[in-house]
């Protein structure tokens, strides 16, 4: 469809074609290929700052689009797969790994409060 008196393409035609003409013209492999060597070469041109910023951006537009439920059904599957590819190792391992992180980040009055909510809810604390 032209978009000028001259039958001149628009730009947004020209590259819906082009779009077109190269999906017809590769494969899977191909995307994929393209794909890597973009990431690797955005990878080098940006720092840790750059993908905390697009991630809280795009963490914050699936918020707004996506209500609680979405979020259940994509963390359950999630885990379900997750558990399906990993042991007890792999889970004793990140648990490991949290513990010491919490460790270092929490106090005596951390685990003082946590330990309170988990008698009360076992029954301990009556």
């Amino acid at each position: 469809m032209a978009n000028n008196s001259n039958d001149k393409m628009s730009r947004e035609e020209a590259g819906r074609k082009g779009g077109k003409k190269t999906s017809r013209e590769h494969n899977k492999e191909f995307y994929q290929e393209i794909g890597e060597k973009g990431g690797e070469k955005t990878a080098k041109e940006h720092d840790q700052e750059f993908y905390q910023e697009i991630g809280e951006k795009g963490g914050n537009k699936t918020a707004q689009e996506h209500d609680k439920e979405f979020f259940e059904e994509i963390g359950e599957k999630g885990g379900k797969k997750t558990a399906r590819e990993h042991d007890k190792e792999f889970y004793q391992e990140i648990g490991e790994k949290g513990g010491n992180q919490t460790s270092k980040n929490q106090d005596k009055e951390f685990y003082e409060e946590i330990g309170k909510k988990g008698g009360k809810k076992s029954g301990g604390n009556k």
